[in-house]
């Protein structure tokens, strides 16, 4: 009886098809994620035993240094980035350019106070990158400048969360400020960014 040599054409077919959407995927996987920005200067957060993660979108971030000082990073849509921009130029009798909305919708953190914000924003990429804010964002009893970007956010969009990320070392009256003028706001939840206790 003869054997009959069996046909391998489909299974190679399928193979190459296979590798095919498999590499479509990758590509589409890695054009699609958004990795997570590295802080504007070094904070190490106190250590907990917590392993919540923090949602990706909506949530608007503070930093702060160990000496102290406030960044503010909003959201990631960059729509509601320009509302915010123009709402904080009103309270502040600003107006912005084009190439400063631009830039604005890309920023990665904002650690000046608002008479300076204009000229922040109007250094490169680059710059931005490497910028280390003297004195960062006001916020004392005097100056709530902070608590507002916070408020005027929360006017673009009731819904954004709010995430702190300070430093270990960060002294206890800085985010002390910080705290009561969230309650001021009437603003009390929010997440506090800490590392998972045993990791570096």
């Amino acid at each position: 009886m003869a054997r009959v040599k069996p046909k391998r054409h489909g299974v190679v077919t399928d193979m190459t098809a296979m590798c095919d959407v498999a590499f479509l995927l990758l590509t589409f996987f890695i054009l699609t994620t958004q990795f997570k920005k590295p802080d504007v200067e070094q904070i190490k957060p106190p250590s907990s035993i917590s392993e919540k993660l923090l949602p990706d979108a909506s949530l608007m971030t503070i930093n702060a240094t160990p000496d102290g000082k406030f960044y503010f990073q909003p959201v990631e849509n960059a729509s509601e980035r320009l509302q915010l921009l123009e709402k904080m130029g009103q309270k502040y009798n600003l107006t912005f350019d084009n190439k400063e909305k631009a830039a604005f919708q890309k920023v990665q953190a904002i650690g000046v106070p608002m008479n300076q914000l204009k000229s922040y924003l109007d250094l490169s990429d680059e710059e931005q990158k490497s910028f280390k804010s003297p004195k960062g964002i006001p916020m004392d009893s005097t100056n709530k400048q902070l608590i507002d970007w916070v408020q005027q956010s929360l006017s673009v969009n009731p819904d954004y969360k709010l995430a702190i990320k300070g430093d270990v070392t960060t002294e206890y009256p800085k985010v002390k400020s910080l705290f009561e003028g969230l309650r001021d706001i009437d603003f009390l939840k929010f997440w506090l960014i800490t590392s998972q206790e045993g990791k570096p």
